[in-house]
């Protein structure tokens, strides 16, 4: 009886997970690790990229992903990067820590391999508080980080941070 009890209520709770969200556990699941590579960021639209090497740390859970880095550029410059996200199977919204106006909040969804974030920041950023993050696994074993501002002097997009990222 109690092994009967045990199988239906296994299967009573497997039903209640909605696909999307038990879809976005494996999703999640396959962030984790430690991180490295190499990418470019601007401190602005209108500024030069500056090349930079990051290692993160990335902990999972069902229902979320935190990345905790550092990236390091030329010689004296270095930055915590983080990015905290939970996803309820429909959304997913956090936070993103590396801006020099502070914490800013995400929010956005899954899109196939990636999560499709708007940024909005603490204080203004390129004349606006608005901006976007991907947060793209690339394969097994590869993740990419980008963020894309609108240049408020010619209303185009600008990449205003990319790293790749490989498995440590």
């Amino acid at each position: 009886m109690t092994k009967a009890f045990g199988i239906l209520l296994a299967t009573a709770m497997t039903a209640s997970v909605s696909p999307a969200l038990a879809d976005d556990a494996a999703f999640l699941a396959s962030f984790a690790g430690s991180w490295s590579g190499k990418g470019e960021f601007r401190i602005s639209t209108g500024s030069p990229p500056m090349s930079v090497f990051c290692a993160f740390d990335a902990a999972t859970s069902p229902t979320s992903l935190s990345l905790n880095g550092k990236c390091r550029g030329m010689v004296v410059v270095s930055r915590r990067i983080g990015v905290t996200l939970k996803t309820d199977g429909e959304g997913v919204s956090g936070s993103y820590v590396g801006s020099t106006t502070g914490p800013a909040g995400l929010s956005g969804r899954r899109e196939g391999a990636a999560f499709d974030l708007s940024i909005r920041w603490a204080r203004l950023v390129n004349g606006d508080r608005e901006a976007q993050m991907k947060v793209e696994k690339v394969g097994e074993d590869g993740m990419k980080l980008t963020t894309t501002d609108v240049d408020p002097r010619t209303g185009r997009p600008v990449v205003t941070g990319r790293i790749d990222l490989s498995r440590s």
